[in-house]
């Protein structure tokens, strides 16, 4: 029996600021006084991921403009978020420049976060036949986890931890992931400003869920709550709904997962060289030609046939 194809999905910012974060104590400054911490952080993190699993297929998702939806229903959704440094502001458009000349295609839709994006292309995938690999540090994730979508979450140190439905339930203590989303609603997420049950934590978050199942089911029961507790979740009930609705990732954004655009194909050695060159990423430079052999292919392709279509370098719904 072939084994089931593979699709990996990259949140870009996340790891782009992860990368920058990495080098903070210790930044990287080129003899240019530009500091590319950020984009050899996540540029090393994209390479190590197509040397680890040498996926089939690979794709790599950024925010465009947040979420309207979310905004609209509460204007004050991630307004905690300090300003991007700049760094990242300048790391962007080099790391879109770099999977330009890497033929990975960037997804993005106007309007709508990289959560939204790969939550939809991780279920279109899984409708293909598909094992969808979701790249990122963000836990919230955890909510799309099913038999064939799964995190791959980098790990403090490096490496990765691969977290399937097992994992989400042993790391929340539920039955099942999508409960996740009930769990962010009582319990909130400060870096994403959603302010969730007030006096509500992940313990008391996960006893609840224990007991009740669902942020509607402990609503439901409130007459079984004591005090304060009591008083806290009757009084804000919708605060904590409308945290579940800000919470969830939204699995129909207008993007569309088509196989051929997202298959790993050769990079332009020579295009990502002259910005590596350009940025003076010596090492970087070495690491590329190791894991792209083979006359540039990565090992993933050694044994697929050279005659593949162009893939698209940017597909920009809408």
């Amino acid at each position: 029996m072939a084994e089931p194809k593979r699709l990996f999905l990259l949140d870009a910012y996340a790891l782009i600021f992860r990368g920058y974060y990495a080098f903070i104590k210790n930044p990287r400054i080129n003899s240019k006084g530009m500091d590319t911490s950020a984009i050899m952080g996540f540029t090393n993190s994209l390479l190590d991921v197509i040397k680890r699993e040498r996926p089939d297929h690979l794709a790599v998702c950024f925010d465009q403009g947040g979420s309207v939806a979310r905004n609209e229903m509460y204007p004050e959704y991630k307004a905690n978020r300090d300003e991007t440094p700049e760094a990242i502001k300048i790391a962007v458009p080099y790391i879109k420049k770099i999977l330009d000349a890497m033929h990975i295609p960037i997804m993005v839709k106007e309007g709508f976060e990289a959560d939204d994006v790969i939550g939809t292309l991780a279920k279109q995938a899984e409708k293909e036949g598909y094992k969808t690999f979701m790249v990122t540090p963000d836990k919230d994730f955890a909510q799309l986890v099913s038999e064939n979508i799964f995190m791959y979450k980098p790990r403090f140190g490096g490496g990765y931890d691969t977290w399937g439905v097992p994992e989400v339930k042993e790391n929340f203590e539920i039955e099942n992931p999508e409960q996740v989303i009930d769990f962010l609603g009582m319990k909130g997420d400060a870096v994403d400003n959603i302010p969730g049950l007030p006096g509500v934590g992940d313990k008391t978050a996960k006893k609840f869920l224990a007991q009740y199942g669902s942020l509607e089911n402990l609503l439901a029961n409130t007459h079984e709550l004591k005090g304060k507790m009591k008083e806290k979740v009757e009084a804000n009930a919708e605060i904590g709904l409308l945290s579940k609705k800000l919470a969830r990732i939204m699995t129909d954004v207008p993007v569309e997962f088509d196989e051929t655009d997202f298959e790993l194909n050769s990079p332009d050695l020579e295009a990502v060289r002259a910005i590596f060159q350009e940025l003076e990423f010596r090492r970087l430079t070495e690491n590329l030609i190791k894991t792209f052999d083979n006359n540039g292919k990565s090992t993933s392709e050694k044994t697929k046939s050279d005659a593949k279509p162009e893939m698209k370098t940017e597909a920009v719904a809408g």
